[in-house]
């Protein structure tokens, strides 16, 4: 099958994860700057899970352009990885209302755990439709940042009940580690 509608449907998903975050974003009634203070938490969480959707993205869509198609087995892991997107929104408002408290943190720290999984999946899926010599095989290799990801989210939910300013700094560590071009993909496609 043809790739462009996965890609299509993914993109449009994505958008509209995106939407609806910052529909969540609600305006204060009065006109000072002191009205701000109390949507800080709200606004950093959405600009954390604003990021890690655009790694998502970006990272999908490199992933996609080293691929030629798609079939059933693909297009489930895809939506495996939507799901848990999807789910994204809900648990940035949830964090940023309620001050970064340990159990918003810790199911946020669960739903991009989740999100580094199925992203695996999706990989491996595609990696075993391609076959082990493809260029995206080639290009992910043993995806060590991939599964150290996934390590330090299982460590910063655990690290959220004790202190959630740490599961914090983690969750944001992984995304710097991400904001670093990977450009493995690009590399193997030039």
């Amino acid at each position: 099958m043809n790739k462009g509608r996965l890609e299509a449907f993914s993109d449009g998903v994505i958008a509209i994860i995106i939407t609806i975050m910052v529909l969540e974003l609600k305006v204060p009634h009065d006109a000072d700057l002191a009205a701000l203070r109390p949507l800080v938490p709200v606004f950093l969480s959405y600009v954390l899970s604003f990021i890690y959707l655009g790694i998502y993205w970006n990272n999908h869509h490199h992933m996609l352009q080293a691929t030629r198609q798609v079939n059933g087995a693909i297009l489930w892991a895809n939506m495996h990885l939507l799901f848990w997107l999807s789910l994204i929104p809900f648990v940035t408002a949830w964090t940023g209302e309620n001050f970064f408290a340990p159990v918003p943190v810790a199911f946020y720290g669960f739903v991009l755990l989740m999100s580094g999984v199925a992203y695996y999946i999706l990989s491996r899926v595609l990696i075993s439709h391609h076959g082990k010599e493809s260029t995206l095989a080639i290009a992910i290799g043993r995806d060590f940042k991939g599964k150290i990801s996934i390590g330090i989210y299982a460590l910063a939910i655990l690290l959220s009940f004790i202190n959630s300013w740490l599961a914090l700094i983690l969750y944001v560590a992984v995304a710097i580690m991400w904001l670093i071009p990977d450009r493995r993909i690009e590399k193997r496609l030039t």
